[in-house]
Parts: structure tokens; sequence; C-alpha cells
């Protein structure tokens, strides 16, 4: 147990140093960049749901989930401690009303571990908040270059949390998050003589801001007995609204271009943000409320559905304000479930897969032209047994839509394979003695 709490620390702090999220949505263009995190892969397989939560799974939308009391096939001297990975292979069709491209990412999505002590557990880990990739370009009235934008970056997010039970079947808990990372945004306007011809030289503009600060999450789960055969669980979390540092640099160049887009600087100033009290700036991170309920029969099927409502109208950023973008009220609605043919069949392995499904569907918040922007998915996903304890890999799918082609915006088609590892190891064995 030892050696394997030392490996997932290691493992844990790598990630740490080298992991940023990654995409390259048109729409990563505004704000903070696209909003990242889901759940596990187990969640985005039914829909995105939070609302059902395990004693072999972690759920990190909910520290509540971390809490609870020993369970009989240990005894009732233990729980088990449990480790989950996740990762992400996305592929995206862009559209516009003229054009199409296509492009593709991997991603180590999340790492976490939850530990029991009594009807305690904590929980830590490292998830993404956002990421920053895109790569853009607009014309001139001639049809000739005018602009070429790009970033890099995002907001990484490393939780500890804490669950309790306060009796069987309420547990409340709290998620502490340190958000860290940085957002580079470049633009390079470019110049025309009369004739039409490009200038030699053109005027690049490089901002970027280093961010850190803390936001927290507050969780509630009920779980209640209605019969012999069914349980109602019901969710609640609520994250409020959280202010974090933004240290800024503005850079501005003089540069020229070869035919290989390779930019040399020929002279550079640095802006003096201090004269205009930006050079440290505070970050709007907005509430956030999420409620969910849902039906099943424990270890044979659950259905249920979560709504969020992130108030997205109050993020804020100084440093970085675009023309013809706003932001509005987020929500979205998840529901699905899942369904094992026999849980404890020992003849058959297939009974034991779980088999999930779901559907969501979400306004970003994100006002482009006066158009909302919009995303919807549908997902379906299997755990496959592995190993003892209840061990488990997980594979997903979804497919979905983001955006629209009307006011000369960008349509994105996507699909993503999710792929997890959710393992469980003994905790605390208490040896016995004839």
């Amino acid at each position: 147990m030892i050696k394997k709490l030392l490996f997932f620390a290691i493992f844990t702090i790598s990630i740490v140093v080298n992991a940023q999220q990654s995409t390259s949505s048109p729409y990563s263009f505004y704000g903070l960049g696209s909003l990242k995190f889901k759940g596990t892969v187990e969640n985005q397989s039914m829909g995105g749901i939070s609302v059902y939560s395990d004693s072999i799974h972690v759920n990190m939308r909910n520290p509540a989930s971390y809490a609870g009391s020993n369970l009989s096939f240990y005894n009732n001297e233990a729980r088990p401690i449990k480790f989950s990975i996740g990762t992400t292979f996305s592929s995206t069709k862009i559209k516009t009303s003229s054009a199409s491209d296509q492009y593709g990412n991997f991603s180590i999505d999340y790492l976490a571990l939850a530990l029991p002590i009594n009807k305690f557990g904590f929980g830590f880990g490292i998830i993404p908040y956002s990421s920053v990739g895109y790569s853009l370009q607009s014309k001139n009235q001639n049809g000739d270059l005018a602009y070429r934008y790009r970033g890099t970056g995002g907001i990484n997010r490393v939780f500890f949390g804490f669950g309790y039970q306060l009796f069987k079947g309420l547990k409340i808990g709290i998620d502490t998050h340190y958000n860290f990372g940085n957002i580079s945004n470049t633009s390079i306007a470019y110049g025309y003589n009369n004739q039409g011809q490009l200038l030699q030289y053109q005027s690049r503009d490089e901002r970027r801001s280093d961010l850190g600060g803390f936001s927290y999450n507050l969780g509630i789960i009920l779980n209640q007995k209605l019969s012999k055969s069914y349980e109602l669980m019901a969710s609640f979390t609520y994250t409020p609204e959280s202010k974090i540092n933004s240290e800024n640099n503005n850079q501005f160049s003089t540069i020229s271009i070869d035919a290989n887009q390779v930019e040399f600087v020929q002279s550079t100033t640095e802006i003096d943000l201090e004269a205009m009290s930006l050079a440290r700036t505070k970050l709007t991170l907005p509430s956030k409320i999420s409620v969910g309920a849902g039906l099943g029969k424990p270890r044979k099927w659950f259905l249920g559905f979560d709504y969020t409502l992130l108030e997205a109208s109050k993020f804020s950023h100084r440093f970085v304000e675009i023309e013809n973008s706003s932001f509005e009220d987020a929500s979205s609605l998840s529901v699905g479930g899942f369904f094992i043919p026999k849980y404890d069949s020992f003849n058959s392995y297939w009974k034991r897969i779980v088999f999930r499904s779901g559907i969501r569907f979400e306004n970003t918040g994100l006002v482009v032209n006066n158009e909302s922007i919009d995303e919807f998915g549908i997902s379906f996903g299997v755990g496959l047994p592995v190993g003892r304890f209840f061990s488990n890999a997980n594979i997903g799918f979804e497919w979905g839509k983001r955006g629209t082609t009307n006011a000369n915006l960008v349509e994105e088609n996507f699909y993503n394979i999710n792929i997890s590892l959710s393992l469980n190891e003994r905790w605390f064995e208490k040896r016995k003695f004839n």
C-alpha cells in the first residue's frame, strides 16, 4: 500500500508540473477559454450526471462522496481506498458558412485519490478548469490577411476535499481548490501600402496573465431507501464566487515574417501596465449551483438528472476584453444512468459489465455577435471489471455539437473517446488469528 501511495504521489506531482489541458476550439479565444472538467469518465458516459455516487468510484464533482460507512463485504471494517485517472482523445470538425477544417487533441483529464477513515473521507488530485488553444485569422475588404490571433494555456486546479457522514443516508463535504496556470494571447496586425502590397514589418501584441488563487466547493448527498429494492438519491453542490490573482504582462513588437511564417523580432516595447493599474488585477470566477436526483435499484440500474446554473454573467478580467462578445448566465441539463446485468455473476464476465448512457444540453454562457453559444452531447460507455476489489476500466464515447454558423461564427461537431482506470485497494486490513 505504501509503495502504491508513493508512486501515486510522484505521478501526481509530475502531472501538476507538466500537464496542460489541450484544446483547439476557436471559442477558447474568449474569457478563460473552454471550461473543461465535466466529471470522471463514468460521469461523462452518463451525460455528465454527478448525482450518483458509490463506494468504489471517485466522484470529484461532489466532496460529500468521499464520506461513508464501512462495507459489509469487508466485515464492516473498512472501505476501499480509491485511485482514478482519466484521459480523452477528441476529434473535432469545424465549419463556417464557407469553409471547414478538422483537428484532434489528446489530454490527461484528471488524477485523484480518495482515502476513507471510518465515517470520514478525504480526496485530493488535479483536474483542468479551463483550456486555451486557438489559431484564427481575419481578412480585410480586399480579401487580404488583416489579423492573425493565437492563444495557449489555461487553468488547472489542485483540490483537497473532506467528507463526513452525519448519519446513514446523509453526507456532507467541502473541497478547497488552488487554481493556477497562465493564458497567453497574441495578435498580429498586417499592414499594406497604397498598392495593396504587404509591408516589410508587421505589429505584434502579446499579452500574458499568470493566474493563481483559491476557490471552494460545498456538497451534500442524500440516499433514501424507498423499499427493499429501490433507492432514491439526491445531491446538491454550491461553489461560491471567488477572485484569483492575475499578474499581467504586455509587449508590443515590430516583426518581420518569412515565407515559412517564422517571426523575427525587430524591436520590442514593454507596455507600462503599472501606470494603467493593470499590472496586477483580480479575475472573477463565477458562482455555481448544481442539483440532482435519481432513482435506482442498488447494483442493478440507476436513472437520474443534474441541473447546473453558472453565473457566467459575472465573469470579468479587465486585462483581456474582446469586442462583440459578452457573457450571460450559463446552464446545463444532464440525464443519464447505467445498467448492470448481474454484478455478482461468477460464471459470466459479460454480466458484470456496467453499461452507461446519457444526454446533455448546455448553454455555455458565451455570447458572440449576439449569438448564444450552445452545446449538445450524447454519450455511451462501459465499465469493465479488472483485478480484485471491484476495480474497473471505463471506456466512454460522446458525440456532440457546439456553436453555430450564424453571424459568421463557427460550428463544431466533435466526438470524444474517454478512457479511465478506477482502482480499489483494501484500506487498513485487520489481521485475524485463530
